[in-house]
C-alpha cells in the first residue's frame, strides 16, 4: 500500500472511531446501528420578509429578516414514523427554531436532538418548504395569501453522520435538499393529503441518500477498484442488464468518485472530449449474473489501494463511513495532481525537478490518470506542455510494469 494512503487511512481511522465511538465504554456500548426515522408537519404562520442572500457561513442573512415569535406559527403533525411518545420532543425543538428565525424557506438545516427514546443524541436534518401551485389552480383561484408550508425531518445515525466530512462537510445536507425538491414535486401532484407513494418517499430518505455508496461497495468488492479508476479517468461507463435501482446507485457512485467540481470546468470537458477522441472504449459492466462482469476496465495501484480501505469497512460498517472514504479518496487525488502540477512548474527551469516528476509519477500509483489531467490543462502552455510531452515519454515503458 502507498505510504502516503497508509497516513491517511490512519487518521479517518482514528477520526471514524472517535465518531462512531464517542468517549466512554458505556456510550459505546449504547450507540446502536445507523436507523432512520422521519416527520412531517404543516406550519402556519405569516411568512416575514427576508433577504435570501447567503453569509460565509452558509446562513441566509438579510437586514429585514424578524425574529417571530411562538406567537406567529403553528406546527401540525401529519406524519411520521417515530414513537408516539418522541414526536412532541421533536416538535418542540423545531418548535423552538422557528421561534429563533433559524429556519429559512428550502434552505435545511443539520443538528443534534436527544430524545427520550432511545436516549442519546441523533443526527437531525429539517427543512421548511412551501407547496407551490399548480399552474391551473393558479389560472382558476385567487392565489392564498400564505400558501402551504410543512416542516420535514429526518432523524439518522448521529449529528456527525449527517455532517461527517472534513472536506465537504455538508454533503449530505445539499444532497438532501435536493431530495426535498422531489418531496414538493409529489406534493405539488397530490392535492388528496398523504398518499402511499409520498409516506414511501420520507420513509426511504436514508436509502435513497445515504446507502447507496454502500451498496456499490458490497456489489463490486473487490471489483470496486474499475469503477474508482473509471471515474478518475473519465471514462465513459455502460450499465446493462441491471435493474433501476442498482443502476442508480452505480450511476451516483461514478458522480460522486469523479472530480467534477474540484478541477476547473474547462479540464474536466477536455478530459472527457479526450476520452471520447482515444481508442479508449467505454467499461462496460454486465449484471446479467450475480457478480458483475466488467469489460474494458483500466485500474491502477491508487485505485487498489482506496478499494482495500473500502472493504475493510465493508462488513458492518457505517454507510456514513463509507462516504467520507471517497471524499478522501478525491481528496487525495486532488492533492496529487496538485504536487504534480507544481513539480511541472519547476521542471521548466530544472532538470533534477523533471526527475522528480518522473519518480512521482512512478510512485503515487495513479499516474496514468495525472498524466491525462495534467496533459490538458497545459496544452496551451508551450514549456508545459513540452515537459508533460517529455514525461509521457519516459513513462511509456514505466507505466505498464508500475501500474
Amino acid at each position: 500500500m502507498l505510504p502516503c494512503l497508509q497516513e491517511s487511512l490512519d487518521g479517518d481511522e482514528k477520526e471514524l472511531e472517535s465518531s462512531e465511538e464517542g468517549g466512554s465504554a458505556e456510550e459505546r456500548r449504547l450507540e446502536p446501528p445507523p436507523s432512520s426515522h422521519y416527520c412531517l408537519y404543516s406550519y402556519r404562520g405569516s411568512r416575514l420578509t427576508q433577504q435570501r442572500g447567503d453569509s460565509d457561513d452558509g446562513s441566509p442573512s438579510g437586514t429585514n429578516a424578524e425574529t417571530p415569535s411562538s406567537d406567529d406559527f403553528s406546527l401540525s403533525f401529519l406524519d411520521t414514523n417515530l414513537p408516539p411518545e418522541v414526536e412532541p420532543e421533536l416538535r418542540s425543538f423545531i418548535a423552538k427554531r422557528l421561534s429563533k428565525g433559524a429556519v429559512f424557506e428550502g434552505l435545511g438545516n443539520v443538528a443534534s436532538v436527544e430524545l427520550r427514546v432511545p436516549g442519546y443524541r441523533i443526527g437531525c436534518y429539517y427543512c421548511l418548504f412551501r407547496q407551490e401551485k399548480l399552474p391551473t389552480e393558479t389560472a382558476t383561484k385567487d392565489p392564498e395569501p400564505n400558501p402551504s408550508e410543512y416542516v420535514v425531518c429526518f432523524l439518522g445515525g448521529s449529528e456527525k453522520g449527517l455532517e461527517l466530512y472534513p472536506f465537504c462537510e455538508y454533503t449530505f445536507r445539499l444532497e438532501l435538499d435536493k431530495y426535498i425538491q422531489g418531496l414538493k414535486n409529489n406534493m405539488n401532484c397530490e392535492e388528496r393529503g398523504l398518499e402511499n407513494h409520498i409516506k414511501s418517499y420520507l420513509s426511504t430518505w436514508f436509502e435513497d441518500v445515504v446507502c447507496p455508496i454502500q451498496r456499490v461497495v458490497l456489489l463490486f468488492r473487490e471489483k470496486l477498484t474499475f469503477l474508482l479508476h473509471a471515474a478518475l479517468s473519465y471514462t465513459p461507463v455502460e450499465v446493462k442488464e441491471s435493474d433501476e435501482k442498482t443502476k442508480r446507485d452505480i450511476n451516483r457512485f461514478l458522480s460522486v468518485a469523479s472530480l467534477q467540481g474540484l478541477i476547473q470546468e474547462g479540464t474536466m470537458t477536455s478530459l472527457c472530449m479526450a476520452m471520447t477522441e482515444e481508442q479508449c472504449k467505454a467499461v462496460i459492466i454486465d449484471c446479467s449474473s450475480p457478480q458483475p462482469q466488467f469489460c474494458n476496465a483500466g485500474s491502477n495501484r491508487f485505485c487498489e489501494d482506496w478499494m482495500q480501505a473500502f472493504l475493510n469497512r465493508a462488513e458492518g460498517g457505517n454507510p456514513f463511513l463509507f462516504r467520507q472514504i471517497l471524499e478522501n479518496f478525491k481528496l487525495k487525488a486532488i492533492q496529487d495532481t496538485n504536487n504534480l502540477k507544481r513539480f511541472i512548474r519547476q521542471a521548466e527551469m530544472s532538470h533534477y525537478a523533471l526527475f522528480k516528476c518522473y519518480m512521482f509519477l512512478k510512485n503515487c500509483g495513479s499516474g496514468d490518470i495525472l498524466l491525462k489531467i495534467v496533459k490538458v490543462e497545459h496544452e496551451e502552455m508551450p514549456e508545459a506542455k513540452n515537459v508533460v510531452a517529455v514525461l509521457e515519454e519516459f513513462m511509456k515503458e514505466a507505466l505498464p510494469q508500475s501500474f
